[in-house]
């Protein structure tokens, strides 16, 4: 355990939208997070607080995600559906790479929310595309289509059992969390990725041999706190397979949500210009899907 109290992490929300032809929950939106990434993160004794949607036709109440994160010590940001397109100044190429406008919205709002509060992000796999375009990056909408020479990153038979190999990018912080690593190999389970990296970001590791960006992370600086995210899935390491440990990586962002609990930082918000339509918007996109 990581301080005298049990650190609350938490995790964003997935989504399953209202569908009037569902015989479970008939017609009713569904927020939930996926058992695998919660189990990784209470594996170091934190404590894990699904971050709900605060907004949509069923909302009451006055909590907001800045709630949430002043009181939680840090978030998670899960994996799942492609990101939108418009977020980064592009049309869709295909309708099926769409992804949903209204998890962006709230993935936005809780990345600002969190790092306005100084409070540590970590993302997995959209978690590290949506982190991306929220600084300012852009992604490709397909690798296979849009990335010369891109090696197959996601196969849909084979899902988390597919692996690529990826070059730990030296002096990062990444690559000293690993010393004795320069290469590893890990799951791959996507088939968008970083085009453009975001501004005052650093890339940690690409994907071998077609160099694809497979870790992100903010660059130190005053004002700045921790924002770190992998491409891969940490969580779906299994204890003696030939993938990356996922230890180092849990323990690195937790040590950091441990430095960032009260008192810590003075108040001090982040001068980053993060994507600020996300709160007006999302309450906005959510009506738009009735």
């Amino acid at each position: 355990m990581f301080a005298p109290r049990r650190l609350k992490i938490g995790l964003s929300a997935c989504f399953q939208h209202a569908d009037p032809s569902r015989s479970l929950f008939t017609n009713k939106t569904l927020q939930y997070v996926e058992q695998s990434i919660a189990h990784w993160i209470m594996s170091a004794g934190a404590m894990v607080v699904m971050v709900p949607c605060p907004t949509g036709d069923t909302a009451r109440g006055d909590v907001t995600l800045d709630h949430y994160a002043e009181w939680l010590d840090g978030v998670v940001m899960h994996g799942g559906a492609d990101v939108w397109p418009g977020n980064y100044g592009e049309e869709p190429l295909r309708q099926e790479w769409l992804g949903d406008r209204v998890r962006d919205l709230y993935d936005l709002a809780v990345v600002k929310a969190f790092a306005q509060a100084r409070k540590p992000i970590f993302g997995v796999c959209r978690g590290l595309q949506l982190i991306n375009v929220a600084f300012g990056g852009a992604l490709y909408q397909d690798l296979q289509e849009q990335h010369p020479g891109a090696q197959l990153h996601r196969n849909a038979s084979t899902y988390d059992q597919h692996f690529h190999d990826i070059e730990l990018v030296p002096g990062t912080r990444l690559a000293q969390l690993y010393p004795d690593k320069p290469s590893a190999r890990v799951n791959s389970i996507h088939h968008q990725g970083i085009k453009r990296v975001a501004p005052d970001f650093v890339v940690e590791a690409f994907s071998l041999p077609d160099r694809v960006p497979e870790a992100i992370r903010l660059s130190p600086g005053p004002g700045r706190g921790y924002i770190a995210a992998t491409q891969w899935h940490p969580e779906f390491h299994q204890a003696g397979s030939q993938t990356l440990d996922d230890t180092a990586i849990l323990n690195d962002f937790l040590t950091a949500c441990v430095a960032a609990q009260p008192g810590t930082f003075g108040g001090v918000h982040t001068p980053l210009h993060l994507r600020d339509r996300a709160s007006r918007l999302l309450r906005k996109a959510i009506k738009s899907k009735k």
